[in-house]
C-alpha cells in the first residue's frame, strides 16, 4: 500500500478534476498546482499550493518551465525504502510526492483543427506533463499516477476503502496505462512533424510508431479459437470501418470487419451510384447504374449462390426502394431457397435478412432504416458519412509477418483510358472502354490472381485467389455462363505468356484490359489479334494478396 499525502494536479482535461480534488482535500491530501488548473481549483474553493510556491522558483518562459525542478522530481523518483534516497532528498529539502494527477496538451485536437499553423502546434508539445507522468510511471511502487479522468472513481473507491492508499495491483495499471498514453503522445508528434519536415518523396520514417486504440474485444478472431481486439488508427488519413457507426444489429465479428473493409473499399472507388457484394474479401457481385436500386438488381445476379451470407457495399444514401430490392429480390425465391431448404424446406422463408451478414454506406433514408430493421433483427448496419475521403495520399497500408511489419503505401490509384495504350489491331469501342474502366477497377480489389468478366458495368464473372491465371479465368467464365459471351475481361496483371490469353479469349470475351509488362507480351499481343480480340494494356499492376 502507498499513502497519498501529497498530490501534483494539473489537466488539460479539467472534467471531473474540482470534485476528485476536493475528494482529496477531505482525505488531508495537500494540492499542488499550476496555471489553468489551480486557477479552476481555487475558484471553487480547494486549498491549493502554487508550484512555484512549493519549489520556490518561478514560472518561466511562457510557461514552458514550470514543473522542471528537482523538487517536483525528485519527490517523484525517490524510493521511499531507499534510505540513501531518503536522506538525500531531506538534506535537500526535497519533500515526497505521492500522487500525480496529468493529462496533456491537447496537441491532436490542435493539429485536427483546419488551418492550424506549426507554431500554433508546437506550443502544444507538453514537455512538463510527460515529464511527470514518466517518473511517476517510473517509480509505481510508490506513486500513484492517474493519466484520465476516467480513473478518478476507481482512484477515489480505493482510497476510501484502504483509508488513504492505494494498492500496488492499481499502481501498476495506471501506470502500464500512462506509458501506453505518451507513447501515443509522442507517435503523433513524431507523426505531425514528419509531415511537417520531411516532403513525401523521402521516403518512410526510419522509426514507425503507429498510433493504435483498443475500440473493443471481439467475440473471437478469424476462427473460433483465436482471440482477437478491433484497434483503431488514430493517425489515418481516411476514414474507415474502424470508425463507423453500427445502427442496428449484432456485435461485428472480426471477420464482418474484414468483409466490410473490403465492400467499403470497393464501393468508394466508383463516381456512380454503386452496389457491392463482398464474400471472403472478395466481390461476388458488383455493378453502377442509375439508381442505387438498380445497381443492387445488377449486382446480385453475378453469383447469388456465393451471395449468401455476404457484405453489402453500397456508395450512396440507402433509399427505400433499395432496401426493398435487398429484401424482395429473386435471390431468395429462385436460388437461395432451393439450394439451402430444398424442395420440401422452408417454403414460408420469405426474406432475405437472414443471409446479409452486414451493410455499409454513407447514409440511410428514415424509410430505408425502418424497412431494414424490420426484416433482419441480426443484420449490422453500418454508417460511415465520410465515405469519399479528400486525400488518401499519405495512408499505409501495414501488415504483421513474424518478427516484423511490411509497409507500403496503399493502393489508390488507377490508369484513365487516355493513358492506355491500345496494343492490337482491333480498337475497342466507347462502351467497350466504359466496361474496361469499370473491370479493371473490380479487378484491383479480387484477390490475385484475378480475372473479371463484365457486362456493362455489372460483373458477371469473377475468378479469384488462384495460382494460376488461366485458372482463374476458367473460374470466371464457368461463373458467367452464357454472359461470358461478349464480355470485357480485366486481369490483375500481365498475362505471361499466351496460354492465359488463349483461355481468356475461350471465355467469349469481346475485349481485355490488363496491365501489360511481361517479357512474352508481343506473343499476347499476337493471340489477341488472332482471336481479333481489342486489347490494351494500362502499365499499372495491381496484386492483392
Amino acid at each position: 500500500m502507498a499513502r497519498i499525502t501529497r498530490a501534483l494536479v494539473s489537466v488539460s482535461d479539467k472534467s471531473g478534476i474540482v470534485d476528485f480534488c476536493e475528494a482529496l482535500t477531505g482525505m488531508g491530501v495537500q494540492i499542488l498546482s499550476t496555471g489553468g488548473t489551480m486557477r479552476a481549483l481555487k475558484d471553487a474553493g480547494v486549498p491549493v499550493t502554487a508550484v512555484d510556491e512549493y519549489t520556490g522558483f518561478p514560472e518561466m518562459m511562457d510557461g514552458r518551465v514550470k514543473t522542471l525542478h528537482p523538487k517536483i522530481h525528485g519527490g517523484l523518483l525517490a524510493l521511499r525504502d531507499n534510505e540513501e534516497h531518503m536522506a538525500q532528498a531531506a538534506a535537500n529539502d526535497v519533500e515526497m510526492i505521492d500522487m500525480v494527477v496529468v493529462n496533456l496538451y491537447p496537441f491532436e485536437q490542435t493539429i485536427a483543427k483546419e488551418g492550424v499553423s506549426l507554431e500554433e502546434a508546437v506550443e502544444q508539445i507538453d514537455i512538463g506533463g510527460p515529464s511527470m507522468v514518466r517518473s511517476a510511471s517510473k517509480n509505481f511502487r510508490d506513486v500513484t499516477i492517474v493519466p484520465d479522468p476516467s480513473f478518478y472513481g476507481r482512484v477515489l473507491e480505493e482510497l476510501r476503502a484502504n483509508d488513504g492508499e492505494t494498492t500496488l495491483q492499481t499502481r501498476k495499471q495506471l501506470a502500464l496505462a500512462a506509458f501506453e498514453m505518451t507513447c501515443r503522445y509522442d507517435a503523433a508528434i513524431s507523426s505531425y512533424l514528419r509531415g511537417q519536415f520531411m516532403p513525401e518523396e523521402a521516403g518512410f520514417p526510419t522509426v514507425l510508431a503507429p498510433k493504435l486504440r483498443k475500440i473493443a474485444d471481439l467475440r473471437y478472431g478469424e476462427n473460433p479459437h483465436q482471440s482477437a481486439a478491433l484497434y483503431q488508427d488514430l493517425g489515418a488519413n481516411e476514414p474507415g470501418v474502424a470508425g463507423a457507426v453500427q445502427l442496428h444489429g449484432k456485435e461485428l465479428s472480426f471477420n464482418n470487419y474484414l468483409d466490410l473493409t473490403a465492400a467499403l473499399e470497393s464501393a468508394r472507388d466508383f463516381e456512380e451510384p454503386t452496389a457491392i457484394i463482398i464474400k471472403h474479401l472478395n466481390p461476388c457481385g458488383a455493378a453502377s447504374a442509375t439508381t442505387l436500386a438498380e445497381a443492387f438488381e445488377d449486382a446480385y445476379t453475378a453469383d447469388p449462390v456465393s451471395a449468401f451470407g455476404s457484405v453489402l457495399g453500397f456508395n450512396r444514401t440507402i433509399d427505400a426502394e433499395t432496401a426493398h430490392e435487398i429484401f424482395n429480390s429473386d435471390w431468395l425465391e429462385d436460388v437461395v431457397k432451393p439450394r439451402f431448404y430444398g424442395e420440401s424446406g422452408k417454403t414460408d422463408v420469405t426474406i432475405i435478412g437472414a443471409f446479409v451478414e452486414a451493410i455499409i454506406a454513407p447514409g440511410y433514408d428514415s424509410d430505408a432504416l425502418e424497412i431494414l430493421k424490420g426484416k433482419s433483427k441480426n443484420m449490422r448496419i453500418m454508417l460511415l458519412k465520410d465515405f469519399a475521403p479528400a486525400s488518401r495520399t499519405r495512408d499505409l497500408d501495414m501488415r504483421a509477418i513474424p518478427g516484423g511489419m511490411l509497409v507500403q503505401e496503399r493502393d489508390y490509384s488507377a490508369v484513365m483510358p487516355a493513358d492506355w495504350e491500345i496494343v492490337t489491331e482491333a480498337k475497342p469501342t466507347d462502351e467497350q472502354i466504359r466496361s474496361m474502366v469499370f473491370a479493371d477497377r473490380i479487378a484491383k480489389h479480387v484477390k490475385s490472381n484475378a480475372i473479371v468478366l463484365v457486362q456493362g458495368t455489372t460483373l458477371v464473372g469473377c475468378g479469384a485467389g488462384q495460382m494460376s491465371r488461366v485458372d482463374s479465368a476458367i473460374i470466371a467464365a464457368r461463373k458467367a455462363g452464357d454472359r461470358a459471351f461478349g464480355a470485357v475481361l480485366a486481369s490483375d496483371a500481365m498475362f505471361p505468356a499466351r496460354d492465359g490469353l488463349d483461355e481468356a479469349a475461350g471465355t467469349g470475351c469481346s475485349a481485355i484490359i490488363q496491365p501489360g509488362g511481361s517479357r512474352r507480351d508481343a506473343e499476347v499481343i499476337e493471340a489477341a489479334n488472332e482471336h481479333g480480340i481489342p486489347m490494351v494494356m494500362t502499365g499499372m499492376r495491381h496484386f492483392w494478396h
